[in-house]
C-alpha cells in the first residue's frame, strides 16, 4: 500500500485510510490501532493523516460510514433480484456473510465500538447501521407475511434479532477457530434452519 499513497487527492487519501484501518483490524485488536500504525501501514507520516482527519475518532467514524454504505448497498443489490420476500432475506443474509468474509476486520470493529461505554460518533454510526439493516429486514418479513410465505404468528422483531444474531455467532465462531472461511461454509445450513423456523409451512 505504501507505494500508492504518497501523492493522492484528498478523497482518495481518505478512502485509502479507511481501507488501511479495515485491513489492520483484521490482523490486530481494533482498540490497539493507533494513528501511528495506520500511517506506517500506508507508508505516510501521521502529519499526512491529520491533513484529512482531525483525530483518530474521526477516522473511525469514516470507517463506520464506509461499512454502512457498502453493507447496505450490497444488501439492496442482493434483495433487488430476489423473486420473493423470503428469497430477498436469504440474499441479504448471504451478501452480509460474503462481506464479513471479505473484510474480517469489519465485525471486529463493530463489536469493539458497540462495547464502548461512552457514546462516540463511531458508536452512533454503528448503531445507525444496525437500525437501517433491521428496518430493511422488517419490511421484508412483513411483506413475507402478507404474501403467506412467512408465518403470520412470527414475532418480527425476534426474527430480526435471530437473523442478525446468527451472523454475529458465525463471526464469533470464526474468530475462536481462527478461520474466517468457515463463515461462508457454515452460513447456508444455518439459514435453512432459520427458513424452516419462520416459514408458513406452505
Amino acid at each position: 500500500m505504501a507505494t500508492h499513497t504518497k501523492h493522492l487527492p484528498a478523497e482518495e487519501r481518505r478512502a485509502v485510510t479507511v481501507e488501511a484501518v479495515v485491513e489492520l483490524a483484521a490482523k490486530q485488536n481494533p482498540s490497539e490501532i493507533t494513528t501511528a500504525s495506520i500511517a506506517q501501514h500506508m507508508g505516510v507520516t501521521q502529519g499526512a493523516l491529520f491533513k484529512h482527519f482531525p483525530n483518530k475518532e474521526s477516522i473511525l467514524q469514516a470507517v463506520m460510514e464506509w461499512v454502512a454504505d457498502r453493507l447496505l448497498d450490497r444488501a439492496e443489490q442482493a434483495a433487488r433480484n430476489a423473486t420473493s420476500p423470503l428469497a430477498a432475506i436469504e440474499a441479504i443474509y448471504l451478501a452480509h456473510v460474503e462481506f464479513v468474509t471479505e473484510h474480517p476486520g469489519v465485525p471486529r470493529m463493530l463489536f469493539g465500538e458497540l462495547q464502548r461505554a461512552e457514546q462516540t460518533a463511531p458508536k452512533r454510526m454503528a448503531q445507525t447501521l444496525l437500525r437501517g439493516y433491521g428496518e430493511r429486514l422488517r419490511q421484508l418479513i412483513e411483506a413475507g407475511k402478507a404474501a403467506g410465505e412467512i408465518s403470520a404468528a412470527i414475532d418480527t422483531e425476534a426474527a430480526i434479532i435471530l437473523l442478525i444474531g446468527t451472523i454475529q455467532g458465525l463471526v464469533v465462531q470464526s474468530l475462536l477457530a481462527g478461520d474466517v472461511e468457515r463463515i461462508r461454509r457454515d452460513a447456508p445450513p444455518l439459514f435453512a434452519i432459520y427458513r424452516r423456523g419462520i416459514g408458513s409451512g406452505k
